[in-house]
């Protein structure tokens, strides 16, 4: 099994639908909102999640990772990037996550992007585990950071870091 992402202007319709709000296997993907109504943040960039299945078939879409600024200064450099990623549920739990993380992460890290964040809910034990496996380390826990459909919760925020040159 090969993990690859690639970076695309817009999300096929189907993953868009699923990763916005539509997704019944988990909380942390239920913003209690339409889609329509989300506020894309600056410098927002998507790529999808590809499983290639060797003689099985062509690579199929089994997810989707997307990064926006988060400026900690008004330099260029320090500017981090916030990191986000959803998988389909029939993929989930095979370490596709953790594989598609540290490769965006190095990825940009390749851009020039010396931290690469990434939240979750500190319920979320599997994004926990995935980012770990991912070469991230826990920072801190953001208290009352985000809300969704069942109310406020606190994050924890992730990073990695790029190796000095």
């Amino acid at each position: 099994m090969r993990v690859s992402i690639r970076e695309v202007e817009q999300l096929p319709a189907f993953l868009r639908q699923m990763s916005a709000s539509d997704d019944p296997a988990n909380d942390y993907s239920d913003w209690g909102v339409d889609p329509s109504e989300f506020r894309q943040p600056s410098g927002l960039r998507r790529w999808v999640i590809e499983l290639d299945q060797g003689d099985r078939g062509p690579a199929i879409i089994v997810g989707d990772l997307s990064a926006h600024d988060r400026p900690y200064g008004p330099n260029p450099a320090s500017m981090a990037i916030s990191i986000g990623i959803y998988v389909l549920p029939d993929y989930r739990a095979q370490g596709i996550g953790a594989t598609a993380q540290r490769t965006l992460a190095q990825t940009l890290h390749a851009e020039g992007f010396v931290r690469v964040e990434a939240s979750t809910d500190c319920a979320n034990i599997a994004e926990q585990r995935s980012l770990a496996k991912a070469g991230f380390v826990f920072e801190e826990v953001l208290r009352s950071a985000q809300v969704r459909a069942s109310g406020r919760h606190d994050l924890q925020l992730w990073s990695a870091i790029a190796p000095l040159p």
